[in-house]
């Protein structure tokens, strides 16, 4: 018998093996992940076998997540230096095929702390911890999730899109932190109009760069008023125009960006859209892949885990199981 394969219990396998089920489950198609143990260790384990334990660990996750919620267990909390640190809360959803409602928006939320983005390159940036959560389904149970982990911390700013969904339990809940709209989607919303508005590449590119310096300079009520003023010239460029002023006018008091940049504050989601391909799409969203509803959720939850830095919370769980 292979070493890691003695002393079985839960599964019929040991509680070493099982972690490893696990952490290949996670990061790999299920039929890769058996073709793996067997040229890397010489372990036959079926795909469905990885599968079945992979999807029970993740719902032991789950329901370890609705302890935090009910506070009958201690959610973990970032290693910040002192409580007036800088937490940043991102959250969005991209979408995942399932069997039962085909596609689907699985919410991701990213949490972590001023310090922890590192400044690598002039205009780059890395964050070298953060706790991730993810839910396939409704936005109060997703943010009942996340309301779990940073209920503790006292200085937070959130950074996301547009969706009044997310921002309506912000104002509800944390109506005193600060809210940026991201600095990206602002100028993807005023490219649009541009796009259908000038034809003149060079025109429309001058037009952009003047808007953009507007909005580094706390003026966004300056294109608002000039947006108003113009004609748009067809009227896919009057719905861009529309839509544009719209956004605007709704998220004017998150777009302070000159005063958030000279605060030192991040303005852009992209921490989140990493999320999204990192912990989602990288094995949630392969080629022909048909998940269960369930199914997606305890595999993300253990992906969620990993890349939190939370692994050995899983093997607890596992340990524990035993």
């Amino acid at each position: 018998m292979h070493p890691i394969a003695q002393h079985t219990s839960h599964f019929g396998i040991s509680s070493k093996l099982q972690e490893l089920l696990c952490l290949v489950g996670q990061s790999y198609v299920f039929e890769e992940g058996s073709d793996i143990l067997k040229q890397t260790l010489g372990i036959n384990i079926s795909a469905k076998q990885i599968q079945r334990v992979s999807e029970h660990y993740g719902q032991a996750i789950e329901e370890q997540q609705k302890q935090y919620i009910d506070k009958d267990k201690e959610s973990p909390v970032l290693p910040i230096s002192n409580e007036e640190e800088l937490i940043y809360m991102m959250m969005d959803g991209s979408m995942v095929y399932t069997r039962e409602e085909e596609w689907k928006e699985m919410k991701v939320g990213r949490i972590f702390s001023g310090s922890d983005c590192v400044q690598i390159q002039k205009k780059r940036n890395q964050i070298t911890q953060s706790m991730y959560v993810c839910h396939l389904g409704n936005h109060i149970d997703f943010f009942a999730k996340m309301e779990a982990y940073i209920r503790f911390y006292k200085n937070k700013i959130c950074i996301a899109d547009g969706a009044k969904w997310l921002w309506n339990w912000v104002e509800d809940n944390y109506p005193d932190i600060i809210q940026i709209l991201d600095f990206y989607h602002a100028i993807e919303k005023l490219a649009l109009f541009a796009s259908n508005q000038y034809t003149d590449k060079k025109e429309r590119k001058k037009w952009m760069e003047k808007q953009k310096q507007r909005l580094l300079n706390n003026k966004v009520k300056m294109i608002i008023n000039e947006l108003q003023k113009m004609a748009a010239i067809s009227k896919e460029a009057e719905k861009a125009r529309t839509d544009v002023i719209r956004y605007y006018q709704n998220n004017i008091t998150r777009m302070r960006y000159k005063t958030y940049i000279d605060n030192g504050y991040l303005i852009g989601s992209g921490a989140i859209e990493s999320a999204h391909r990192n912990v989602v799409q990288q094995r949630l969203k392969l080629s022909g892949q048909r998940w269960s509803m369930n199914g997606a959720q305890q595999i993300v939850n253990l992906r969620a885990y990993k890349k939190s830095n939370r692994w050995a919370d899983v093997v607890d769980i596992i340990k524990l199981a035993a």
